[in-house]
């Protein structure tokens, strides 16, 4: 039996040596971006330590006019909340607020005002200039408590002001200083993400090595590397995810240890309020034989004539001061959900049967998105390698980043509650679908396949019935196997056949007896009884709400602006002289997401393809994604309306139509050739523009998300990136 130092010299003699060269280039790169990353933050994004370090740092502590405590620490109140000093005669490069941190934490806002060389006055905005603007500083950041300031010449007068509304005071200051020196702050984690960044450009640059990895020809190297980009997505979703931490529901001693019970490695908690809970209390329900939520509807809500009108509700509520249940369904006296139910026996009531607690959403949500991401990997994995002949690992990578990154899964990462569950559980549902579709089109035993593939399409009714449009894609996958050739009508085709539709019957007979158990219809699903901002029994479709909705979601451009995180909500305007039910959004798609802009050439693509091949699978394919996204975006409007999450609905299909025009594109150029170099040139960059964008709409402040309840730790984000300021 061979010693371990044998086994050790075995391996180094048959796998390393072989690939020497290869093993010190990569090492080589990864020490060489390790460095760049080290030295751009230690002298870039340190300038201001580098900046300031030859200033002669005044204190002004001294001149300060505030109740000052017995520990030598000054407080700002409610009356007495300015900092004024006089007669500096001296410039002024900054100045430093340190606030305790040891206080509660708080994001204040500061107006901060001084007279100088070019102003002998102080000075605001007006019609044709921009005043100082006010500046935000956490009590919680140290970095944010040093602030650059403009001037010119000396300065005469400093002014400090605490403004807002939503201040708790006292405020602790310790001091006051002009001209600080900043500190140095090597910030791992924006070293990580440059190291991150730079090796991206190093990977995909035009000449890397994975461009001549192929996805046929190299199976081993080229699933190692899909394997490897997965792996690193997944980890960056889970932390994103659980950077919200107010809306993960998940306690332990370190993380949300304020809602943590003291004595459990892990415990839940319920996050985002009594209407948050929906799918937990339908559980809980359901655990006792109901259908039907426990809570009694207030007697006002049943006695109403039209209990769907919003401004009577709302009227009827402050007279009687009972409140009522928002955005459930209500129906002959009870409470209902009218969300799809899968996610409700896949997650929240084995949970609950198993431990008597809620489950927490945001798990829920992060499940779904890894499968999401294994899955659609998967299948973009399974066309390129059986549908494509020329299809390098790099071009692979290329497209599967935006797939994943750009279809609106982050978003629903960032508001991991029960609204986007329903949205992530479809999503996952469909790519595994199709894929073990594709999967079972090359078998030689089909039937398990589309058992599992037409068992995963089909429940995605009960998760979000919009994304049921990616079932006809069955049409282009087996129109020819089974129509065209016939094969229906022998007694396997009919077997296979039967495989492909008896999911789809079974899942059907559920769903439609669960309908008529809640509302006395299989085909009234409840979402006309939702208690929401409209009447949903009187909405109808109108194709005055069609325009807006097509420019909101696909042609309105995004707004920008010179503050990270630099994309604002887009503005909203409409002629539609009736209720549009809107949230705020970002742009659409065809404007935000370069990487789409292939799509206008899909007539001229799908003729190559049809040149190439006389099959015509994979034009019904980018035909169908196309057709069904424009049909569930204006659905989506009709029926709910303008909202950000609701692109994830429509944002894949329109994706993976792209990614399939980008395929038969490098399959009809030759290796080599400058057509086929340019076309990676311009990829990478429309790749790079998509994913920033994207990567910036999770950063953007919301309402109800981190940056709106920790204002004081987004700050830190803000500094993080923001460097110069």
């Amino acid at each position: 039996m061979p010693t371990v130092r044998q086994n050790i010299a075995y391996l180094y003699a048959d796998h390393v040596r072989p690939r020497r060269k290869a093993i010190r280039r990569v090492a080589l790169a990864a020490l060489s971006i390790l460095a760049a990353a080290a030295l751009l933050e230690t002298f870039l994004f340190n300038v201001n330590f580098f900046r300031s370090a030859g200033y002669d740092t005044i204190d002004l502590s001294g001149k300060l006019e505030l109740q000052r405590a017995p520990d030598g620490t000054y407080q700002l109140t409610a009356v007495d909340h300015v900092i004024e000093f006089s007669d500096l005669g001296t410039e002024v490069h900054n100045v430093r607020v340190d606030f305790d941190s040891a206080q509660p934490a708080q994001l204040l806002t500061l107006k901060i005002q001084f007279t100088d060389d070019a102003h002998h006055t102080y000075f605001d905005s007006t019609e044709y200039t921009a005043g100082v603007p006010d500046v935000q500083v956490s009590t919680y950041s140290s970095q944010s408590e040093y602030l650059n300031l403009n001037t010119t010449g000396p300065v005469d007068n400093l002014r400090i002001e605490v403004v807002g509304d939503d201040v708790s005071y006292p405020i602790v200051l310790v001091g006051v200083e002009i001209n600080a020196r900043h500190p140095f702050d090597f910030n791992m984690v924006r070293f990580f993400a440059v190291a991150g960044m730079l090796a991206l450009v190093y990977v995909f640059r035009p000449r890397s090595a994975i461009y001549r990895i192929g996805i046929v020809q190299d199976p081993k190297k080229s699933k190692a590397g899909i394997v490897a980009a997965v792996a690193i997505e997944v980890c960056l979703a889970a932390s994103f995810l659980f950077m919200g931490s107010n809306l993960v529901g998940v306690a332990t001693q370190s993380y949300n240890y304020g809602s943590w019970d003291g004595h459990s490695l892990v415990n839940t908690f319920e996050v985002g309020g009594d209407n948050a809970q929906q799918y937990a209390e339908l559980a809980r329900a359901m655990a006792k034989g109901q259908l039907y939520l426990d809570e009694e509807p207030p007697q006002w809500l049943q006695d109403m004539d039209d209990p769907y009108d919003k401004g009577a509700r709302d009227e009827a509520q402050k007279e009687t001061g009972e409140p009522y249940l928002f955005d459930v369904a209500y129906h002959d006296g009870h409470y209902y959900v009218y969300f799809g139910v899968v996610p409700v026996l896949l997650f929240y009531l084995p949970f609950f049967l198993l431990t008597g607690a809620n489950f927490p959403t945001a798990i829920g949500v992060l499940i779904a998105a890894v499968t999401f991401v294994l899955g659609c990997s998967a299948l973009l994995d399974r066309f390129a390698r059986y549908h494509f002949k020329h299809v390098s690992l790099g071009l692979y990578l290329l497209l599967q980043i935006p797939l994943v990154a750009c279809c609106g899964i982050l978003y629903l990462l960032k508001f991991p509650t029960f609204y986007s569950l329903p949205i992530m559980c479809g999503l996952a549902f469909s790519v595994w679908g199709l894929y073990f579709w594709m999967r079972g089109r090359v078998s030689k035993g089909p039937e398990k396949w589309y058992l599992a593939g037409s068992l995963c399409m089909a429940l995605v009714v009960g998760c979000r019935p919009q994304l049921l449009a990616l079932s006809l894609l069955a049409f282009p996958l087996f129109w020819r196997l089974y129509i065209t050739e016939r094969r229906l009508f022998t007694p396997r085709g009919a077997r296979e056949f039967a495989c492909l539709v008896a999911p789809y019957v079974v899942v059907a007979v559920g769903l439609l007896g669960y309908n008529h158990a809640r509302f006395g219809s299989p085909f009234d699903f409840g979402a006309n009884y939702n208690l929401t901002v409209n009447d949903m029994t009187k909405r109808g479709m109108n194709v005055g709400r069609l325009a807006p909705a097509l420019f909101a979601y696909f042609l309105q451009p995004p707004c920008a602006s010179g503050v990270f995180p630099f994309i604002q909500p887009a503005p909203f305007d409409t002629t539609y002289l009736g209720q549009t039910i809107k949230e705020v959004t970002f742009g659409g798609i065809l404007a935000c997401l370069p990487v789409l802009w292939i799509l206008p050439f899909a007539p001229r693509i799908l003729r190559l393809r049809m040149k190439a091949r006389s099959t015509r699978t994979i034009m019904g394919v980018i035909v169908v994604l196309l057709v069904s996204g424009v049909a569930v975006a204006l659905l989506d409007a009709e029926m709910a309306g303008i909202l950000q999450r609701y692109y994830a609905d429509f944002g894949f299909m329109f994706l993976a139509a792209a990614v399939l025009l980008a395929f038969v594109v490098n399959e009809n150029l030759e290796a080599g050739s400058v057509a086929k170099d340019l076309l990676m040139k311009v990829l990478i960059v429309l790749v790079a523009a998509s994913v920033a964008y994207s990567a910036l709409l999770c950063f953007v402040p919301e309402t109800g998300w981190y940056s709106d309840i920790y204002p004081w730790a987004y700050q830190d984000v803000i500094e993080t990136a923001q460097f110069w300021t």
